[in-house]
């Protein structure tokens, strides 16, 4: 692991896309942005291992956007829930009628 000392307004670069710029700092937090391109995931930690908590462990492949907003939404998260799998079918159903 690296471990830097940054100030306000500094900045770390990741690779060519990825910019950490310290935007504050509180007692024991800090508040950073992060400017990266669209498709990059970003998620924080304990989040993403909440959803994976959530998943029942059959499941192989699950969305951690969708599954958050399953979560914050009240609903239960399970194999099935493929967002993408719903707008196809959607999608499809609006064609047939057509």
């Amino acid at each position: 692991m690296l471990v830097l000392s940054r100030r306000v307004g500094e900045k770390l670069l990741i690779g060519d896309d990825i910019e950490v710029v310290i935007l504050d700092s509180r007692g024991d937090g800090v508040r950073i942005g992060i400017n990266a391109p669209r498709d990059m995931k970003i998620h924080r930690a304990e989040v993403a291992e909440a959803v994976k908590e959530a998943v029942p462990e059959s499941a192989h492949h699950v969305d951690v956007a969708a599954a958050m907003a399953l979560l914050a939404q009240g609903q239960e998260v399970s194999a099935e829930a493929d967002p993408d799998a719903d707008a196809q079918a959607g999608t499809e159903a609006e064609q047939g009628a057509e």
